[in-house]
Formats: C-alpha cells, sequence, structure tokens
C-alpha cells in the first residue's frame, strides 16, 4: 500500500505527522506501506489544491491511478493512535 502525505518546509504539523508514519513503519505495527512526501512548494497544483490544508495523507490506489484523502488526524493524536486510525481506515 502506498501512502502520500502532502507536506511543505517549516510546518510543524507536517512534520510531526511524518515522524509519527515513520515510527510506525519502523515499529513493524502491522501496518505495511510506502511513504511518499510530497512537497506542495515544488508543484502549482498541489499548491492550489492543498496550500490551507496540509498536512494531507492520501492513500493511492495503485489500480485505478487515483488518490483519496484520508480524514485529518489530530495534532495531538499519539503515535498509537495514528496507528490504529489508519488500520481502521485502510482495511
Amino acid at each position: 500500500m502506498q501512502l502520500i502525505l502532502y507536506s511543505k518546509p517549516g510546518c510543524h504539523l507536517c512534520e510531526a505527522l511524518e515522524a509519527k508514519l515513520r515510527q510506525l513503519n519502523e515499529a513493524n505495527s502491522g501496518l505495511a506501506f510506502d511513504l511518499e512526501i510530497r512537497d506542495i512548494t515544488r508543484n502549482a497544483d498541489w499548491f492550489e489544491r492543498y496550500q490551507y490544508e496540509v498536512p494531507v495523507l492520501c492513500r493511492y490506489e495503485a489500480t485505478t491511478g487515483t488518490e483519496a484523502a484520508l480524514p485529518r488526524f489530530s495534532p495531538r493524536a499519539s503515535t498509537a493512535t495514528v496507528g490504529s486510525q489508519l488500520k481502521q481506515w485502510l482495511t
């Protein structure tokens, strides 16, 4: 499974979510995913779409070539909570 995190430099919310996702991936938490970080400042379309909403986490569907945004996480959510919610949303 592939997840895409739309982010921008200097965004502490983006950095915190990225760190939690990397922890989950490294901890063999039962979630297997590839994480792609997309810097919205490097693509005008991404910037236009997400400039006021980052971080945005999407699930990429390889079979259809489409992305689906996942519900937002609370910035205060623990790594365990993020993992639990991801398991619910991705199964």
